[in-house]
């Protein structure tokens, strides 16, 4: 498994990644646009990512395989503020490599790059008490919730859910 930038030639791995796992990811996190399924919403979807990545204001990856012929994860590190120190994190994994230790080593190369490439002291990320498996690899890396921050509320299958901020101090 590698990880690695998202790249412009990336839309078609990316668009079998996001359909093998639309019903997964739609189980925890907002569903995305129908429209996003698609080869131009993907395209564009990169070209958005690339552009913010080029401005700095976040960093996209991707898990492949060993060959880098399949996508089995995405990690971002977005919303960089260099000079507050701060930046929030996410990420994605296939549901055919849940616990396997993908979701780890996604958190441990986003906590590395917003050291080390980006000189962040402060990381964030909004979780769902339901997505259990998240809220341990989060904990794990040092993450804790900040009870004072009002919850972000989602539709997640037409239900409402709050999400929760946790924070870890680099």
């Amino acid at each position: 498994m590698k990880i690695r930038t998202l790249q412009v030639d990336d839309v078609e791995r990316l668009l079998a990644f996001e359909l093998a796992n639309r019903a997964w990811f739609e189980q925890h996190v907002e569903a995305r646009s129908p429209a996003f399924y698609s080869r131009a919403g993907v395209g564009a979807h990169i070209a958005d990512y690339l552009d913010s990545h080029n401005a700095g204001a976040m960093h996209p990856c991707v898990l492949t395989s060993d060959d880098g012929a399949v996508i089995v994860g995405r990690a971002n590190l977005r919303h960089i503020d260099r000079a507050a120190g701060t930046g929030e994190v996410g990420y994605r994994i296939a549901h055919s490599e849940a616990r396997k230790g993908l979701g780890s080593l996604a958190l441990e190369h986003l906590v590395e790059l917003a050291r080390a490439q980006y000189g962040l002291r402060v990381l964030s990320a909004w979780i769902s008490p339901r997505n259990l498996g998240s809220r341990r690899i989060l904990e794990k890396y040092g993450f804790t919730r900040d009870a004072l921050a009002a919850p972000h509320v989602v539709q997640v299958n037409g239900e409402e859910h709050a999400s929760h901020l946790y924070q870890c101090h680099l």
